[in-house]
């Protein structure tokens, strides 16, 4: 079998895991990962929006579809 050296996120997220966090932390951690994705995907979704030109009247069009 194949195996690949660990990534640097692979790596940092077991380093996190040795730590033992509380509830609190553990969901306020959560949300950060959830932010962290949410805006890249804002960041990226924006980006396609300039990229194509597109405008409000486009998004009411695929509402109604």
């Amino acid at each position: 079998m194949l195996q690949m050296p660990l990534t640097d996120l692979q790596m940092e997220i077991l380093e996190l895991y040795s730590t033992n966090l509380n509830e609190e932390e553990l969901n306020e951690l959560k949300s950060l990962l959830a932010k962290f994705y949410a805006d890249k995907a804002v960041r990226e979704a924006d980006r396609l929006w300039d990229e194509r030109n597109l405008s409000g009247w486009d998004m009411e069009k695929w509402l109604h579809e």
